[in-house]
């Protein structure tokens, strides 16, 4: 009887605390078990227990740290951060490309291309990624593939990586201009990742470019880095502006080579150069 009196009191609070339930936290949750105990002692029992753990958890979270719920907070500001930073960058390159798709269908419709038939209707969204891809090297830096790539090493012959393999336009038509690239550096200490050499002359070609300022480009770049005795660079490249426009001269080349340190001062060292790389 008396267990039956204290279910139907539990019952008639219950009844009186249903809007805390609807908006339900811990502050509310605590409220309504202070009434609990005051109409059921095993409500007290619980209250207890619930009160030990809390201790429990906060003198754990306190042993010589921050609090758990500050803990929390900074992990969420953190995620949070995190997330903006990458939604920012998301939403700017979602721009970007929402930018040159526009301008790839101006500069069809000028043309007098019908920009809805079948055949157009994705072509400006395509070629916007694809000029996004052929110009990847803008938002590219020789530190970020460099970094772990350079090592210390008691070398001090000639390094050569020949026949690499370079795409890039020309910034005055837009058109590309395409060939291979020829580079060798005399160590001072320090040697590179082969692949890293292939990766700078692709860096350097992924943007709008001449040749000339591109063969520059890559040996400057490679003297920075290692800070060798000496660094060349040969480009051989056949250029679009002058195949399909222009004079239309097929079987035009253009070699252009950046000679630095002691490639530039010992013509022995430069000769040796040229006899690894451009015979045939």
């Amino acid at each position: 009887m008396i267990v039956s009196r204290h279910i139907e009191e539990v019952q008639h609070r219950l009844k009186g605390f249903s809007s805390a339930f609807k908006t339900w936290d811990l502050s509310s949750s605590g409220r309504l078990i202070e009434q609990l105990t005051t109409v059921c002692p095993a409500a007290s029992f619980i209250e207890s227990n619930r009160r030990a753990r809390m201790e429990f958890h906060c003198a754990s979270a306190m042993n010589g740290k921050a609090p758990a719920v500050t803990k929390l907070s900074k992990c969420r500001e953190s995620k949070d951060s995190c997330k903006e930073g990458k939604d920012s960058k998301k939403g700017a390159d979602s721009t970007e490309l929402v930018c040159i798709e526009k301008a790839y269908c101006t500069i069809l419709s000028e043309l007098g291309e019908n920009t809805e038939r079948e055949g157009l209707l994705r072509t400006p969204l395509r070629a916007a990624k694809a000029m996004q891809f052929l110009t990847k090297g803008y938002k590219e830096t020789i530190h970020d593939i460099l970094n772990d790539a350079i090592f210390d090493e008691n070398h001090d012959e000639v390094v050569v990586v020949k026949d690499i393999d370079l795409f890039s336009l020309c910034e005055h038509h837009l058109v590309p201009f395409f060939g291979k690239a020829h580079i060798a550096y005399l160590p001072n200490k320090k040697v590179v990742g082969l692949s890293k050499l292939a990766r700078i002359v692709e860096i350097f070609s992924r943007r709008l470019q001449v040749q000339e300022r591109l063969t520059k480009q890559i040996a400057t770049a490679i003297e920075e880095a290692l800070e060798p005795v000496g660094v060349a660079v040969v480009i051989e490249a056949v250029h679009m502006c002058m195949v399909m426009r222009g004079v239309n001269k097929m079987n035009a080349k253009t070699v252009t080579s950046t000679m630095l340190g002691l490639y530039q001062k010992d013509p022995k060292t430069r000769e040796e150069f040229f006899s690894l790389t451009m015979r045939k």
